[in-house]
């Protein structure tokens, strides 16, 4: 019969090493949220080269679009044909 000591060692290093990987795990997980608050605070960049126009106008295409097909939507809802 072998000694309960063998078997208690190995279930302690197991348990150490799956808290030791949790504890890796769980600082890159907070590392990785600190690094998106840190992009959503961070202020956008200003452009001089025209760059900010065509971001505008592409973003008022986009919102254009957007009420267009909540138009027709709306429409299908009351059943009116366009």
């Amino acid at each position: 019969m072998q000694d309960p000591l063998i078997y208690l060692t190995i279930a302690m290093s197991g348990l150490s090493a799956i808290a030791i990987v949790a504890m890796t795990a769980l600082r890159g997980w907070n590392g990785w949220l600190d690094l998106k608050r840190a992009e959503l605070l961070r202020p956008e960049p200003q452009r001089n080269d025209g760059e900010s126009a065509t971001a505008s106008v592409g973003s008022r295409i986009e919102v254009a679009d957007l009420k267009e097909r909540i138009r027709k939507l709306e429409a299908i809802a009351a059943g009116v044909d366009l």
